[in-house]
């Protein structure tokens, strides 16, 4: 069965870990419609004492707990829809790493909507196929709703549009973020990316958003485009 990982990507990882200034997945898809992924994330020097500051002056975290708190999101994320299992453990106070298993593709993270930000089209001999992510301000806003309320509360604490539903610009953002955390904190945020490698059932015959080889799709998404989502991002990748 021929279904997308962008899907398990850009929805869970993408936003999971879009506060994370450093995040490195890579994933493959199954021939039974499951996939498994592998997530590596982790926060900047700056980023991690900001946000070190925030959760002790607020009590969201004891002095010396994880910052990302490994079982914590893993808890969050398996009892999303579409996702088996989580495993995802602490290699620093500020950094996770683990596995990820989608159980089946199309009920990864699904809304209850008719249409929701992702669409495909399963691939036949004599048709490829296609999917299609569409992430708004809009179903970002949705999809954090059945997220960890930690990243929720930091994307907050970031006042990043995704979390706060504000309209504004990459740049009036990086302005609003330097003249309260300073400009090192904004420049860690517009230079991050979250890198995506993702390995399809078939031949990749076209990709919009990023480069493929063979049957692998890459894609490098700037943590800024997430956080603020100024105008709607889409990825495409067609397969045979």
């Amino acid at each position: 069965m021929k279904k997308c990982l962008l899907n398990a990507i850009f929805s869970a990882v993408c936003l999971f870990f879009c506060l994370s200034c450093a995040a490195r997945v890579s994933g493959s898809l199954l021939a039974d419609g499951k996939a498994d992924i592998h997530v590596n994330a982790a926060l900047e020097p700056r980023m991690t004492m900001l946000l070190g500051s925030l959760a002790a002056a607020s009590g969201m975290v004891q002095q010396g707990a994880p910052l990302l708190n490994g079982p914590s999101v893993s808890a969050s994320m398996s009892a999303a829809p579409g996702v088996s299992s989580a495993a995802l453990a602490n290699k620093t106070p500020s950094s996770i790493e683990g596995p990820v298993k989608i159980s089946q593709i199309n009920d990864f993270l699904a809304h209850g909507k008719e249409q929701g930000f992702i669409s495909f089209e399963q691939g036949t001999p004599s048709k490829d196929g296609k999917c299609a992510v569409n992430l708004s301000r809009e179903s970002g806003e949705e999809l954090l709703g059945l997220l960890s309320d930690e990243i929720s509360a930091y994307l907050e604490a970031l006042m990043a549009p995704l979390a706060t539903g504000e309209k504004m610009t990459k740049a009036e953002y990086l302005v609003l973020v330097a003249s309260v955390y300073g400009r090192g904190i904004a420049d860690e945020i517009s230079q991050a990316a979250i890198q995506v490698s993702i390995d399809f059932p078939g031949q990749v015959r076209s990709v919009r958003g990023g480069t493929f080889s063979g049957r692998k799709a890459e894609f490098s998404i700037p943590l800024l485009d997430l956080l603020v989502l100024e105008v709607p991002l889409h990825y495409e990748v067609i397969w045979r």
